[in-house]
């Protein structure tokens, strides 16, 4: 089933809301109002659209934000198709607290039981523009995909970009990619735009790696299924509350590889709406009594793939 293309404009009206939202925030040092706001706007808009929605991936306790939390049910229309949602309403709470380029508000929406419930924990992942199989591989090593995707590209690796979320974690790859002399796009924030940035040859990135969000891991992956990337994650349980929590949400192998059509399946929806200007798409601005918002829109049965500007009234 494919999910009614009239429901994108409604999608990228919530992420739009959201986004103006967390804008009167931006800049003033204080990431956990700038969060709220999204949400509590998020929320509002969602309960508008004649849905069943459910909260399959919300905000989260590692932002220790105020939630939009899995399970909350959403939309207002007991009668309406059944959606799972995943949301993320301020991606990047760093950059819209100091006024840095970057900040998302995002949204996937998948129909019931086709969007993977991912626990609030960390996930390896890695994302590339390349489909074919073997030739990019969470299981192997940095300077094995390096080679391979040299290969495969036809281009030497100091042609090659790697964007990695720079971490002391990530310490060993950057030293490895720096060895490969591979060129480095390091973010310190928002790997959910780091994951997309493989979609286009135009942002001259050919792959992304490294730890960060699960959730953010399941949001990319509607995004990158539209644009045929490969996208592979692996959860990791630190504690065993991180343990307890996957398998009560199902998750019985906690070593898992997830390849990206076990993480999203059949049609979807994905919104990421700009509050900052970053690499997908300019942020938020406010002219007069207007707001000028730019989201990154993928609908895949469609094959719609496009950022839309839009231009509404603030009333």
């Amino acid at each position: 089933m494919a999910i009614d293309k009239k429901f994108i404009d409604q999608f990228v009206d919530v992420t739009s809301k959201a986004a103006l939202a967390s804008t009167y925030l931006v800049g003033k040092k204080d990431k956990i109002a700038a969060d709220k706001a999204a949400v509590d706007s998020m929320r509002a808009e969602l309960n508008k659209i004649d849905i069943q929605g459910e909260i399959v991936i919300g905000e989260g306790e590692l932002d220790d934000a105020p939630m939009l939390y899995i399970g909350e049910k959403l939309g207002n229309n007991r009668k309406g198709p059944e959606f799972d949602i995943a949301v993320d309403p301020l991606e990047g709470t760093n950059f819209a607290a100091n006024n840095l380029p970057g900040a998302l508000s995002v949204i996937a929406v998948a129909e019931k039981n086709n969007l993977f419930k991912a626990p609030e924990t960390y996930m390896e992942k890695i994302s590339t523009r390349v489909n074919e199989k073997n030739v990019i591989d969470l299981d192997f090593t940095v300077k094995k995909n390096i080679s391979n995707l040299s290969d495969y590209l036809n281009k030497s690796p100091e042609n090659l970009t790697a964007c990695i979320l720079d971490r002391p974690r990530h310490k060993e790859i950057i030293d490895e990619l720096n060895k490969l002399k591979v060129n480095l796009k390091l973010i310190t924030d928002g790997d959910i735009s780091g994951a997309l940035l493989v979609t286009e040859e135009k942002y001259n990135v050919d792959i992304f790696l490294g730890i960060g969000g699960g959730p953010e891991g399941v949001l990319s992956a509607a995004a990158l299924d539209t644009f045929n990337c490969n996208f592979q994650g692996r959860f990791l349980f630190k504690t065993d509350e991180d343990k307890a929590r996957a398998k009560k949400m199902g998750i019985n192998d906690l070593t898992k590889k997830y390849e990206l059509n076990e993480i999203v399946t059949g049609d979807t929806i994905f919104c990421a709406t700009g509050i900052t200007s970053g690499d997908l798409v300019a942020g938020i601005k406010i002219q007069g009594n207007d707001f000028v918002s730019e989201t990154l829109v993928t609908h895949k049965s469609s094959g719609l793939k496009k950022v839309i500007k839009l231009k509404q009234n603030l009333q």
